[in-house]
């Protein structure tokens, strides 16, 4: 388990994520993306013009397992210190910003105000 990025290695544009099991979503993202159906519509385009050559898929930070913890607070935290640090945003990246704790009760409230 732990955080791993794709990376377009023409522009170094990244996409960083985590998991519990990293075999597993790296093979996800790499079937999605062969598929041509990637949630990131952005990462599939680049992926459909420059080709999967043009990309490399890596582990970037691992956890070890522990008894008692609880993985998925642990991995989000591992995530949030990498996004922080690689800002994948924009032109750097592929990822969305997170929002932070207001804007999601905003979002949400904004949601009930239109039911």
């Amino acid at each position: 388990m732990g955080v791993f990025l794709i990376r377009n290695n023409l522009s170094d544009k990244v996409f960083l994520g985590s998991s519990p099991n990293l075999h597993g979503i790296l093979n996800r993202h790499k079937f999605q993306l062969e598929m041509g159906n990637h949630p990131n519509k952005a990462l599939q385009a680049d992926w459909n013009e420059l080709g999967s050559d043009s990309f490399a898929f890596e582990i970037v930070d691992e956890l070890a397992p522990r008894e008692e913890v609880d993985y998925r607070a642990e991995l989000a935290f591992l995530e949030d210190l990498w996004l922080e640090k690689l800002q994948p945003f924009g032109d750097r990246g592929y990822n969305m910003p997170k929002l932070s704790r207001a804007e999601k009760l905003q979002r949400i409230s904004q949601r009930f105000k239109e039911k």
